[in-house]
């Protein structure tokens, strides 16, 4: 059982919990009160800033919006303004074009006038003219008639008397006077010629050294004569049969004598003996080699020079193969004139004379300088130098009038152009001026040429050699082609044929040689 004080213990304990829970309830909801209180005021104060805000924006788009009023009233009235003076100016100029052509109309009625005036005088003016002409073919009508009375001769015939005399008259007057122009212009073309040829060879005033068929080397001293001629003469055999040429020693002090009717043969020689000479070491072996080596180095002398003159002319596009030909020309003569020297000289005449005469001048001097490309091949090729230079020409690509020009400079050719002409002109100039050429030498170097292609037609020869001024001709056999038996007939066929197709004076000696080599090396 529950006693009253355990009771009344729960009693309070009860009263007290409730108490807590309804002061707790009472406080919850002043404060959420409170709370919704503070929210409102942040809201109402929110709301009216938003309007301030609002306010304070439309504000200012009316003040941006007036402003954009005044600028586009302001725009529109500088348009307007604008327009209004164009406006102007274009009445302006309407006013004036209305006035210029009242006035231009004006003007034309008044020319008009004339105009009617004039063809109201020229009519009167033809009236007149066919009434004067109708009067004067009547008239004519009766002298014509008087005057066939007083002739006996009808008009025709007196027409066709007098016609025929006329026409007689007209072409002794016309031969006369075409008489007159051709000798003046003959007169002038002659004396405008030697003028400028005159011009040309002045302008062009080169020395001239004209070639000989030997070559002097000198020595150091005479005891160098005895080691080129080697032991029982084997050095110098070996040096000219290297070399092709004909080597004099004599009582010339201190110097060798080299003589060849070939320039290139010649130089090769000299420069090889240059070497041995400085070298020290003479025999056959280093002969040989030497002898290499320097027509290799003659090849790109060659090269150089063939560059040098096509430099000196100042040409351009010239094809390489035509740039060593030139460069060998250097060795050819032509009657003793030097042919590269002689070339350069008809380059730079032609040059001039067509610069005077104002036709190409850079055609002139390109087929002047390869007017003679043919003779740098002329022995290994059949047929004239110019031929073969025109075919060499068009071959590495020269335009039509060069090719025509150089091949036309002997007549051989009809020449299409006026360069041709002037080529054939400067030739002759250069050639024939005093001291260029020598008809001896070119005949006596056609010899030697004609010596050793008939040697070297027959079949086994490797190489000859024409020597002693034409009057030894030796022929260099193939050892393992020929025996001793073929060498003796080699030399009856050569000599019987030297006699059948040359003239010659004196005897020409034919010599064979077979050489046998055997090389074995120490290892």
């Amino acid at each position: 059982m529950f006693d009253v004080n355990s009771i009344l213990l729960v009693v309070s304990a009860l009263g007290l919990c409730a108490l807590s829970f309804l002061i707790g309830y009472y406080m919850q909801r002043l404060i959420s009160r409170r709370k919704r209180m503070a929210a409102e005021n942040e809201a109402q104060g929110i709301i009216a800033q938003a309007q301030h805000e609002s306010e304070d924006i439309r504000k200012e788009a009316r003040v941006q919006a007036k402003e954009y009023k005044i600028l586009a009233k302001e725009e529109l009235e500088n348009e307007v303004r604008e327009k209004r003076h164009e406006l102007r100016a274009l009445e302006t100029r309407l006013v004036q074009r209305e006035t210029n052509l009242d006035n231009r109309t004006d003007a034309l009625d008044k020319k008009e006038a004339r105009l009617q005036d004039r063809e109201n005088k020229i009519t009167a003016a033809e009236k007149k003219l066919t009434t004067d002409a109708s009067q004067l073919a009547r008239i004519l009508e009766e002298q014509n008639k008087h005057l066939e009375m007083i002739s006996g001769l009808s008009s025709e015939e007196a027409r066709s008397i007098l016609i025929e005399n006329m026409r007689g008259e007209a072409e002794r007057e016309a031969s006369i006077i075409i008489k007159k122009i051709l000798d003046e212009a003959k007169e002038k073309g002659d004396r405008e010629a030697k003028e400028i040829i005159a011009l040309a060879i002045q302008r062009y005033a080169s020395d001239y050294v004209s070639e000989s068929t030997v070559s002097v080397v000198e020595l150091p001293s005479e005891e160098m004569k005895g080691r080129i001629i080697g032991r029982e003469g084997r050095n110098i055999r070996a040096l000219e049969a290297a070399t092709g040429v004909d080597l004099i020693i004599d009582d010339t002090p201190e110097a060798v004598i080299i003589s060849s009717f070939d320039p290139i043969r010649r130089k090769i020689a000299q420069m090889s003996l240059e070497r041995l000479i400085l070298d020290g070491r003479i025999h056959p072996a280093r002969i040989e080699e030497i002898v290499e080596k320097v027509r290799t180095e003659l090849d790109n002398i060659i090269k150089e020079t063939g560059e040098q003159i096509v430099f000196d002319v100042a040409l351009t596009g010239v094809h390489p193969e035509a740039i060593k030909l030139l460069g060998r020309l250097k060795f050819r003569t032509s009657y003793g004139q030097n042919v590269l020297q002689h070339s350069r000289e008809v380059a730079y005449l032609a040059g001039m004379m067509a610069s005077e005469l104002g036709i190409d001048f850079e055609i002139a001097r390109r087929a002047g300088l390869l007017h003679d490309i043919g003779k740098a091949v002329d022995a290994e090729v059949e047929g004239t130098h110019a031929q073969i230079g025109a075919e060499l020409a068009q071959k590495y690509g020269e335009s039509p009038k060069v090719v025509n020009a150089i091949a036309a400079h002997h007549e051989q050719e009809e020449p299409l152009s006026m360069e041709a002409i002037l080529i054939q002109a400067a030739d002759a100039i250069s050639a024939a001026r005093p001291g260029a050429r020598r008809e001896t030498l070119e005949g006596y170097l056609k010899r030697m040429t004609k010596l050793e292609e008939i040697a070297g037609s027959f079949t086994g020869v490797n190489r000859t050699f024409a020597i002693q001024a034409g009057r030894e001709l030796r022929v260099m056999v193939e050892a393992e082609t020929m025996d001793d038996a073929g060498m003796a007939e080699l030399c009856r066929s050569v000599a019987k044929r030297i006699e059948d197709e040359m003239e010659y004076p004196g005897k020409i000696k034919v010599v064979a040689i077979r050489e046998s080599r055997v090389v074995e090396y120490a290892k």
